[in-house]
């Protein structure tokens, strides 16, 4: 009897598990993996408190809040047993055709940043496959997150199985590289947890040769106050882009992407299905007298529902400026 319990639990956790991945592949995810909840976190969270020691957040103050909570789920869903992480593809054939042409008027935005905003996109995604789950298996809990709380998203797609770290801090799938986002759904359900995967960097150090600022200070960290990306979207618009980095903008007016462009895993990356990611009015780069002449009106209008809105019209015309004067400083 007792054996036929054992079998017949192990059976609805492994039908529960094949069910609820089968259904967010369905509804438009890329990837899917499971971790078991009950993991701590202990190297990794000891690794990103050093990591925020050494100032390497910037001002991003935020990041340093919940510690426990990134180490330890039950202290955000108490008794949660599964971690089920998603990725969403975002790639889109798309070039920076315009800044390749006139690199003095054009400046370039980050591929994530072309269509609407992830945030915008994967919550309502995630929250059927929650309500998935809890139709099957009544009385279980939920909640998600897409980079709105404190998870170490990263990690626990790794421990999902969905890939490795890279050596530029970004999660590589060894199937489709690295341009998707994450999703995370922790739940109280039980599920059938996956291997973690090797990590292939090997070698390679593209992504450290390539990085205009020399950000990716060693393997696998990265300094943010050195990250094209941090200073022109999360550093605020009033703060002025030191000289050290204005030198080397490579004409990025919002993000940067070199690393993920070099990294040879990339070549497996696929389109996506998704269409929200496609460019907005077919821009990949923006001109800097239109971006100069916006009103808050215009900036409001045209970015909402954007990545974009982020750093604010303020910060994106600041970004402009930094660009024009890092041409003109090569052009002497």
């Amino acid at each position: 009897m007792d054996e036929f319990i054992i079998v017949s639990t192990m059976n609805h956790v492994e039908k529960l598990t094949r069910d609820v991945k089968q259904h967010a592949l369905e509804i438009g995810f890329s990837e899917v993996g499971v971790a078991d909840a009950r993991l701590l976190l202990s190297h990794e969270a000891e690794r990103y408190q050093e990591w925020l020691s050494l100032g390497y957040h910037g001002t991003m103050s935020y990041l340093e809040r919940n510690a426990g909570k990134r180490e330890n789920l039950d202290e955000i869903l108490p008794g949660a047993r599964s971690v089920i992480v998603v990725t969403q593809n975002y790639y889109t054939p798309f070039t920076h055709e315009k800044h390749k042409e006139y690199p003095d008027e054009f400046g370039k935005i980050s591929r994530y940043a072309w269509g609407d905003d992830y945030h915008e996109v994967i919550p309502p995604k995630l929250r059927q496959v929650a309500a998935f789950i809890e139709r099957l298996s009544p009385g279980s809990e939920s909640k998600i997150y897409t980079d709105t709380g404190p998870i170490l998203e990263k990690a626990w797609a790794v421990r999902a199985g969905i890939g490795w770290q890279g050596k530029h801090s970004n999660v590589i799938s060894k199937s489709r590289g690295s341009w998707f986002f994450i999703g995370v759904i922790i739940t109280s359900a039980v599920l059938e947890p996956d291997e973690q995967v090797n990590d292939y960097c090997g070698t390679c150090t593209a992504c450290i040769d390539a990085c205009p600022t020399s950000a990716i200070v060693e393997p696998y960290v990265v300094d943010g106050t050195k990250c094209l990306s941090y200073w022109t979207i999360e550093a605020k618009p009033e703060v002025e882009i030191p000289l050290d980095i204005v030198q080397n903008m490579d004409g990025w007016i919002f993000g940067c992407d070199v690393c993920q462009e070099v990294c040879p895993w990339n070549r497996f990356k696929v389109e996506t299905p998704e269409k929200k990611f496609l460019p907005r009015n077919d821009q990949t780069c923006l001109e800097f007298t239109e971006v100069n002449a916006y009103t808050q009106e215009d900036f409001s209008l045209r970015y909402r529902k954007s990545p974009v809105k982020r750093t604010k019209l303020a910060g994106l015309q600041r970004n402009v400026k930094a660009v024009s004067l890092s041409n003109h400083l090569k052009n002497k």
